[in-house]
């Protein structure tokens, strides 16, 4: 479809951010100009007044840099083959970058004050947008480095982010997808096609699949091992030059979470591994399968019942699922629908996928393609649990604290998720298409508990590796993938030999310690999502505090706030258990 031929409703409204781009040039030409002015305040910091007033114009900068970059990416994502949108969207990244560089002295010129003076100002109301920030600066001052060797790490900034760019040349352009006959046509391979054929009923195609995908990676495999190895080594690298204990101190501490919330997700989940055992079986079973191959983890276990229905049914449907989050929290819903902050058609050159992206002063945005299917009526909530996380966050927060951590970026979707799927549970009266919905639940916990939290014992385990002094090598990393995919699928599960190089197309893996999150995304979730349900207003308005806190304080404390403690055993027996009793509920059906 053309985006010509798309009905104004269902498009984004980025004449909210600006109004054309002459405006845009006009705003880009005054940052141009304006952002080398940081560097007045150079040397300076020690002083209140001078520190204050260099927050405050950073703030400026940022957020209008902001809007800048957003129009530009939101333009480009309309259609990839927009040359002006491109071209503006360079610039945007451009100055950016001129810009982090320029201001690449302010935290370490911060940090090297004493910590008495940084307290001072902590405990001065003046600062109290800055409070959480200049804290995190105590927390990490040990890790900062001299203003001369931060610049030098923050010009370095494209090389280290080059082993992530190489894998997305290979990953987009190099690998040697296979053309496969599906339904009797011949088709060309693509990471979109390979996710919808191995969710096709016929094995065949499954298998064709997975068989050509793996024998893609297989031939290049050498070249994405030394580039994994090479980015684990860098890892460890600017882990140690900051005098961290390991790479994974060094990202969870970027994000102010202490480490033992990593190590009990992981002790935790290994504890629980004989449920989702025990669901890989009756898969095995629904499917009549004599071997449950690694292409079977993906195609409905019960067919014809999607829920087909068009956009503005769907959206009817998710305000349904999420009435218990009260009239206000629906309010915004439907003003997002109505003052077009969704783009919501697939048209020709449109980015694939869906995503939500906050623009503070203006509005958040949602990016959809949605299609007919449960899926896309489940994305939708999605996305808008992160619009509302957003808003919320950007409506009580000043900008300096707006912004919230990916640490609890995926729980208010996920919420929206869990809400969506108990509403329909218990309004349908069609059997299979509840035995659907419990197995699409099931899934969920797989793909998102269970199998983001085997990526990050593999993560742990590849830079303990690299650490000690082992060389990562394509037998090393591929052997250690192999004995935990076999720990967490069991044995009613065939781990086909080509399994153990999925490592080798994670592209998450090149943001080190990035995957565990969202595993404890829904296991924070499921226990937020039932304690609204059990416990009406008072419940939904302490969720609200969530949605509204931003980065005003540690991450790991404001789900904390929100009754969730992910450094104790409790909210992960809550997720497991919702779990079993899911599995429980559906092999009762399936008698």
């Amino acid at each position: 479809m053309k985006r010509s031929e798309v009905e104004l409703k269902y498009k984004w409204n980025l004449d909210d951010i600006f109004v054309n781009i002459s405006e845009w040039e006009k705003e880009y030409s005054a940052l141009n100009k304006e952002i080398v002015k940081i560097l007045t305040f150079k040397g300076k910091l020690g002083v209140k007044e001078n520190l204050l007033e260099c927050f405050k114009f950073r703030d400026n900068i940022n957020q209008r840099m902001e809007r800048l970059y957003c129009y530009t990416m939101l333009k480009k994502d309309e259609n990839a083959k927009d040359e002006t949108a491109q071209s503006l969207n360079s610039r945007a990244e451009t100055l950016f970058v001129q810009y982090g560089s320029l201001s690449s002295f302010i935290t370490p010129e911060i940090s090297a004050l004493d910590e008495t003076t940084l307290k001072e100002f902590i405990r001065d109301p003046d600062f109290s947008d800055y409070d959480y920030a200049l804290s995190e600066i105590i927390h990490e001052k040990k890790h900062i480095l001299s203003a001369s060797e931060e610049r030098l790490l923050a010009r370095g900034g494209k090389v280290f982010s080059s082993f992530h760019d190489i894998f997305h040349t290979i990953d987009s352009v190099d690998l040697p997808l296979p053309v496969i006959s599906v339904n009797g046509k011949r088709e060309q391979m693509t990471h979109g096609k390979y996710s919808l054929w191995l969710q096709n009923p016929d094995a065949e195609v499954r298998k064709k699949a997975f068989k050509g995908m793996y024998a893609a990676v297989e031939s290049l495999i050498n070249t994405l091992t030394a580039n994994y190895a090479s980015a684990v080594n860098k890892d460890n690298f600017l882990a140690e030059v900051r005098g961290y204990k390991s790479a994974m101190e060094k990202s969870l501490s970027g994000n102010d979470v202490p480490t033992a919330v990593y190590d009990t997700l992981v002790k935790k989940t290994s504890q629980n591994l004989d449920a989702v055992h025990d669901y890989v079986a009756l898969r095995k079973k629904v499917l009549k399968a004599d071997n449950l191959h690694m292409y079977d983890l993906y195609v409905p276990m019960f067919e014809n019942a999607d829920i087909a229905c068009d956009y503005e049914e769907a959206f009817e449907m998710v305000l349904k699922g999420l009435a218990p989050m009260g009239e206000e929290y629906l309010s915004m819903l439907r003003k997002a629908r109505d003052e077009r902050w969704i783009d919501v058609c697939e048209t020709d050159n449109k980015r694939s996928g869906a995503y939500s992206c906050g623009v503070h002063g203006v509005h958040p945005y949602v990016l959809l393609n949605y299609s007919r299917t449960t899926h896309d009526v489940f994305t939708i909530a999605h996305e808008l649990g992160h619009s509302m996380h957003s808003y919320y966050s950007s409506k009580t927060q000043p900008y300096a604290k707006s912004d919230y951590v990916i640490f609890v970026a995926e729980v208010a979707s996920t919420v929206n998720e869990v809400l969506l799927l108990k509403y329909l549970l218990g309004v349908t009266k069609d059997e299979n298409l509840k035995k659907y919905l419990l197995s699409y639940y099931l899934d969920t916990f797989r793909t998102t508990l269970f199998r983001q939290t085997m990526f990050a014992e593999f993560e742990a385990a590849a830079h303990k590796m690299e650490a000690g002094g082992q060389p990562l090598t394509v037998e090393t990393l591929c052997k250690t993938y192999m004995k935990l995919n076999k720990k967490y699928y069991g044995p009613a599960a065939k781990h086909d030999k080509q399994i153990r190089m999925e490592w080798a197309r994670i592209p998450h893996f090149y943001s080190p310690f990035y995957v565990y999150q969202y595993a404890t995304g829904i296991v924070s979730a499921v226990n937020i999502a039932n304690s609204i349900l059990s416990g009406g207003k008072p419940a939904f308005d302490r969720y609200k505090m969530f949605l509204s806190a931003g980065g005003c304080k540690s991450p790991y404390e404001i789900l904390q706030d929100c009754g969730v403690d992910l450094m104790t055993d409790y909210p992960y027996e809550v997720a497991f258990g919702e779990f079993r009793d899911t599995l429980k509920e559906l092999k009762k059906l399936c008698e």
